[in-house]
Order: C-alpha cells, then sequence, then structure tokens
C-alpha cells in the first residue's frame, strides 16, 4: 500500500505531526511519502490560491491530509487545493489539523469537517480524523494521533 501524506503548513507545525506519521508508518513496513501544498505568494483567508506546487494523489492507494487551521476554519490554501483534485474514488483517507486555540470547537471541528465533505465529495472515503492543538500537551495529542492513523493503514 503506497500512502500519500498530503499537507499544508506555514510554521512547520503541520509538517512536523506528518514526519512523525511518516516514520511510523514506515516502521510498520508502509511505503510513504510526504507531498507539500506550496501555495504562490500571500495566502489569505477567504482567497482563492494559486499554487507553486500541487500534489497530484493518483499514485497512492491511501492518503493522510494535513492543515492548519486559520481564523476558525480550514486554512485557504488546503480549502483550494482539495477543491481542485480531481478524484478520490476508491481511496481510504484520515485527515488532520493543527491549532493553536485549545478548544475544538474553535475551528478545529469545522475545519475536519469541510476536510471530510470535499474529499467524500470526490469519492474517498474517510476512516479517520484528528486535531493536534499545539500547547504543552502536543506531543501526546501527536503520539496518539499517529498511533490512531497506523492503526488504520
Amino acid at each position: 500500500m503506497k500512502i500519500g501524506i498530503v499537507v499544508y503548513s506555514q510554521t512547520e507545525h503541520t509538517y512536523s505531526v506528518a514526519q512523525k506519521l511518516q516514520e511510523r508508518l514506515q516502521e510498520k513496513g508502509r511505503d510513504v511519502e510526504i507531498e507539500r501544498v506550496v501555495p504562490k505568494g500571500e495566502v489569505n483567508p477567504g482567497s482563492k490560491d494559486k499554487f507553486e506546487n500541487l500534489p497530484d494523489v493518483e499514485g497512492y492507494d491511501a492518503l493522510v491530509f494535513g492543515s492548519p487551521v486559520h481564523a476558525f476554519s480550514l486554512a485557504s490554501a488546503m480549502r483550494t487545493y482539495l477543491e481542485q483534485v480531481p478524484s478520490l474514488q476508491g481511496k481510504k483517507v484520515a485527515l488532520f489539523v493543527t491549532k493553536g486555540v485549545p478548544f475544538n470547537w474553535t475551528g478545529g471541528n469545522q475545519a475536519i469537517n469541510k476536510m471530510k465533505n470535499i474529499c467524500q465529495s470526490k469519492g474517498g472515503t474517510v476512516f479517520g480524523t484528528g486535531i493536534v492543538v499545539w500547547n504543552k500537551k502536543q506531543d501526546e495529542k501527536i503520539e496518539e494521533l499517529t498511533r490512531r492513523f497506523s492503526a488504520i493503514f
């Protein structure tokens, strides 16, 4: 099974979670690649972003999408990227977001639901989701997320 972890990360927090997940999955013998969504120019909430790099998901059997929460919602770069993905038909999908505000209702749940709705509309089957709050307990949350996601794949 070839797994793609597709992330958008501005501060590298989301990317660091992707790296830890990649390590965990590789320890289980999985073929895993991280690909980055890279916007061109400035990213503004609510805008339609243009991209320097748009990862192609076609070659993966399963996908993990990771994004930060911006302005209590899914980062516009990830939203725009997911909207441009042609199909996720027949693919196993897991989703995670990172955020700074400690309550899931301050954008985390909304961001996950937006990602889930887009992925399902493209034919993907979402098997797991997670929210990592960047605070004193982030390492515990990351460990729990990588454990749960590694059980999915």
